[in-house]
């Protein structure tokens, strides 16, 4: 599935990214625009060290390696 159509289909669904640094972020997608950049709301921050909820966050499409729905 293109990229593009699958955040057009989740809009408003959650999704989990994993991000270059090995961070998993999961949340309800907001938004996105031509760049694959997000916006997500209820996020919730994974690393190997921690778990913490960051609320609403912006982030940059060229950090993003995996979109997955839930």
């Amino acid at each position: 599935m293109l990229p593009m159509k699958m955040l057009e289909e989740n809009i408003s669904k959650k999704v989990s990214l994993l991000l270059k640094d090995n961070r998993r972020l999961t949340g309800v997608l907001a938004g996105y625009d031509d760049y694959m950049n997000m916006v997500l709301h209820d996020v919730e921050e994974e690393s190997e060290e921690s778990r913490r909820k960051l609320g609403t966050v912006i982030i940059r499409g060229s950090t993003i390696v995996r979109i997955s729905p839930i």
